[in-house]
């Protein structure tokens, strides 16, 4: 029990690094680029993140198991 509580922990870290360094690159793009289309990109993707890892979307195509 304990390890998956590590693996969790561990994944929850890397997805808000990767949300920070994705937030850093969005304020990069648009005070230098100002692309539209590169920011819709990196929201996108931040957006997936969010929904899949913190909002257990995945599961709901999973069988249940009790």
């Amino acid at each position: 029990m304990e390890k998956n509580q590590a693996a969790d922990n561990r994944r929850i870290y890397i997805i808000f690094f990767v949300l920070a360094v994705l937030t850093i690159a969005e304020y990069f793009v648009a005070v230098e680029l100002g692309s539209t289309i590169f920011l819709v990109l990196i929201a996108l993707a931040k957006a997936a993140l969010i929904v899949h890892f913190f909002m257990h979307v995945y599961r709901l195509w999973r069988e249940e198991t009790h």
